[in-house]
């Protein structure tokens, strides 16, 4: 049998990589949607850049489902704070995922210009809006979440959606989108050729350089700007999920305590650099899939910064730190994640084998001659 503390990391690193997974596949949709109106300079150019994606983008939602699941199952306290405290915000997001579906499938209905530009734009929306709210919400994770417990452990939360948007959330939104665009202008470099994919290089090169100087500025700002925060004592990594068991201490600097206890994980962060050097390599040299390779390892370094800086926080709470939701109080039972593991050890290789699969089949360039041919049986 598993011990439950190890249970419970397996599940924290299971839970950063189903996230990464999504950040990564549905981050090029996301991307490419937003990139839509400004790299199709028309109708044919826009088709192109749709149907790179169009074969795939609804399998890569899976990671977003699977995703949301763990959270349910493995950490439902996780769960009932943030979905009950970024109520809008999520529906901000369902709405912007729902009208993506919608612009995909009307857009072809009319050839009017412009009913399909409207579309067009509703996909930048929809491409958009995702990257920069779920940034914000990992701005706020780390700035600490107005939520408590009292002592029957019902949830009261204090905050808003303004409140959410604050400025290093923001910033955090920004970072998030500017590695979705990187993501996007990449997958579309590997996928289009002529002046869609030169123009995608251009901005493939820049947005991976905005990502990593805004990721550095935040990662200042955290060490300089942002209280992080501490379990004060004893850790009972072994205890019940109870998060009113312990004392947690809320200063500055807290946050790259990891670093010092650990300095290999320093690595961590150095991927957003690395990645970045290879998407400006692989664009340079026209080996467009080693740059898509290099933003998702950008995208892969960013999500485990935050991951490794909280650790082994996952919501810490701005109001009453004491009841700030952490790796060993916030878990399921041990039987239910005992049952979780197995059953993650028979579905998620089924789900990399399909989506291997999808691509390999899916895989080659996507041309205006291939457009012409298809008509109207591609979007």
């Amino acid at each position: 049998m598993i011990d439950y503390e190890i249970l419970r990391l397996i599940w924290w690193a299971l839970l950063g990589v189903l996230l990464t997974g999504f950040a990564v596949l549905d981050g090029f949709d996301f991307g490419s949607g937003a990139l839509l109106p400004f790299l199709g300079k028309n109708d044919e150019e826009r088709r192109v850049i749709i149907n790179t994606v169009g074969p795939v983008w609804e399998g890569n939602q899976v990671w977003l489902i699977l995703g949301g699941g763990a959270i349910f199952a493995a950490w439902p306290y996780i769960y009932a704070v943030a979905f009950s405290g970024f109520y809008l915000a999520m529906f901000l997001v369902l709405c912007a995922l729902i009208l993506r579906p919608v612009s995909f499938k009307f857009r072809s209905k009319m050839p009017e210009p412009r009913w399909r530009s409207f579309w067009d734009w509703c996909l930048f929306v929809s491409g958009a809006v995702p990257p920069v709210i779920f940034g914000v919400a990992v701005g706020n994770a780390l700035e600490g979440v107005p939520f408590t417990f009292d002592d029957t452990m019902r949830m009261d939360y204090e905050g808003s959606l303004l409140g959410l948007l604050n400025p290093f959330a923001l910033l955090a939104g920004i970072v998030s989108l500017a590695m979705t665009l990187t993501q996007g202008a990449t997958w579309l470099s590997v996928k289009t050729e002529g002046d869609v994919q030169a123009r995608a290089r251009k901005v493939a090169v820049a947005a991976s350089l905005i990502t990593l100087v805004l990721f550095a500025v935040a990662g200042l700002w955290i060490a300089k700007g942002i209280d992080g925060y501490r379990i004060v004592g004893a850790v009972d990594t072994l205890g019940p999920s109870n998060p009113l068991l312990k004392h947690v201490a809320h200063e500055s600097g807290l946050w790259l305590a990891n670093y010092g206890k650990l300095p290999l994980v320093m690595l961590v962060p150095a991927l957003a650099l690395l990645g970045t050097f290879i998407v400006s390599v692989g664009i340079n040299t026209q080996r467009h899939l080693l740059a898509f390779v290099g933003s998702s390892l950008t995208i892969t370094g960013i999500i485990a910064t935050a991951g490794v800086s909280m650790f082994p926080f996952l919501l810490p709470s701005s109001l009453n730190p004491d009841v700030s939701l952490t790796v060993w109080d916030a878990s399921s039972s041990k039987t239910t994640l005992i049952i979780m593991t197995v059953v993650a050890a028979v579905f998620v290789p089924i789900v990399l084998a399909y989506t291997s699969w999808v691509y390999r089949v899916m895989r080659g360039k996507v041309t205006k001659a291939y457009i012409r041919e298809q008509g109207g049986s591609v979007y």
